[in-house]
């Protein structure tokens, strides 16, 4: 697990991957103190308790904000060479520490370390940092000159921030996996880096792993248990109409226009819903559709780039939603089901689904899980779906615990248009008689029955009583 002290375990990991230097004979005694400092010495860092950590944070901090600087020239006396420093991820220790609450010393951590080892570095010979947020000068690298960018909007290097066409076609070829193209396709590419199309790699690699020899198995979201997601979670939570209405143009498959941040810190993400767009932009779940000018703006078209990535917004869309159904307040719904009132009824069900965010237009299931979640806990009642009553198996009937009660029985239908939606009522209505739902109920032993019709059609419903 990360947390605040991570970055120091790091370093003093890299040292001891050089301890070598210890018996170099171009190092002079006063070079192996400041290795035995750093490292040897320091060691015990790890087997320190989180108090003691505590208690040392800031003189630790101070003393490894110049680390790599100091690594980096013992390198250069024993080898008699310019070193390259590499940094991969560098926004990950940010991003991290921004969701549990130390930012600003991180910001400020980094802010030391990468300013001493890549700035006033003599023994630096060049240096390359990676990250999902474009390099920044007005955050950790605050000071430092002549950088080089390369963000997802630059044209230099975008072939090798993912797999090719060509090389993801080459692939699946050496694995016999030929023949899903297609889905390999529709659920990974779709990632523009400039003018490069590329594969998202982790995933294609994951694909290939699981379907060598089982190739008819189901694609799956790898992307889905990565740290960013939290950022979705977090602008469907926030979502304001303007924001439900883009996120469901999306997952549709539209396309939605907004102006380019391009130096966006975590402590900015949640300044504004366009700050969030721009975040998810630049890690990979938006991609670029088409670009304008607007004066000294840059405005972006873009869209979900594939159906992995879709699928990672319906899972954050439907928790949501869950959640919103778990902390509705639903007695009045549970008296209109007893009352057998289906304009109150459907006056709840209406107005729940217009504060939703669709994504699951003319899906029955969703809509019978939808409803089934709304019925769970009606007072002396159980849920039941899909249990054989009669000649069928209805949607889902309500059990009452006393037989002297009646049951509720509800058929769940869905239509694409409209005005198809009295026409899916009628078949509800149809199927519960010539499935003989009711007469089942009876053979179970219960007192009576009502059956009540339901269809949906996107963010409305119409119900009836049998």
């Amino acid at each position: 697990m990360f947390d605040r002290f991570s970055g120091n375990e790091e370093i003093i990991g890299e040292f001891g991957r050089h301890s070598y230097l210890m018996n170099s004979d171009k190092l002079n005694e006063r070079d192996k103190e400041k290795l035995d400092e750093l490292y040897f010495k320091e060691s015990v860092w790890n087997r320190k308790s989180t108090e003691e950590k505590e208690a040392g944070f800031k003189e630790e901090c101070d003393k490894y904000s110049t680390a790599l600087k100091i690594l980096s020239e013992l390198l250069k006396k024993h080898h008699n060479k310019n070193v390259i420093i590499l940094i991969d991820e560098y926004d990950v220790p940010l991003e991290n520490s921004y969701f549990k609450g130390f930012y600003p010393e991180m910001v400020g951590f980094i802010r030391s370390l990468f300013e001493s080892a890549l700035k006033t570095n003599d023994a630096l010979e060049r240096a390359v940092v990676t990250g999902c947020l474009r390099i920044s000068r007005e955050s950790v690298f605050t000071g430092l000159n002549n950088l080089e960018v390369n963000s997802i909007r630059g044209r230099d290097f975008g072939e090798y921030f993912g797999f090719t066409v060509d090389e993801t076609e080459a692939m699946l070829e050496a694995y016999d996996l030929s023949g899903n193209l297609d889905i390999v396709r529709s659920w990974y590419d779709g990632y523009i880096f400039g003018d490069a199309e590329v594969y998202n790699p982790w995933s294609v690699i994951k694909y290939v792993k699981d379907h060598a020899g089982a190739p008819e198995r189901f694609p799956e979201p790898y992307w889905s248990n990565t740290s960013s997601n939290s950022i979705i979670r977090d602008l469907v939570e926030k979502a304001d109409d303007s924001t439900r209405g883009e996120l469901e143009r999306l997952i549709e498959g539209g396309t939605i226009e907004k102006k380019v941040h391009e130096d966006i810190t975590y402590d900015g993400i949640y300044d504004s819903e366009e700050n969030l767009w721009n975040f998810l932009f630049f890690t990979g779940y938006m991609r670029k559709v088409s670009e304008r000018p607007e004066g000294d703006d840059i405005y972006v078209t873009m869209r979900i780039p594939n159906t992995e990535i879709r699928s990672i917004y319906r899972n954050q869309i439907r928790e949501w939603f869950e959640k919103r159904i778990k902390a509705t307040d639903r007695s009045e719904f549970h008296k209109a089901v007893t009352k057998g009132d289906t304009g109150l009824m459907e006056d709840f069900l209406n107005d729940l689904l217009e504060k939703s965010i669709s994504t699951f237009d003319s899906n029955e299931s969703f809509y019978h899980g939808y409803l089934l979640s709304l019925l769970v806990g009606l007072p002396g009642y159980s849920a039941r779906s899909n249990r054989e009553e009669g000649d069928g198996r209805p949607d889902i009937v309500l059990y009452p615990n006393k037989p002297k009660d009646p049951a509720y029985i509800f058929e769940i239908k869905a239509r694409k248009k409209f005005n198809e939606m009295q026409d899916g009522l009628n078949e509800a209505f149809q199927q519960i008689k010539d499935k003989e739902y009711e007469d089942g109920i009876l053979n179970d032993g219960y007192a009576g029955s009502l059956s009540f019709g339901v269809c949906f059609c996107k963010k409305s419903c119409i119900v009836g009583v049998l």
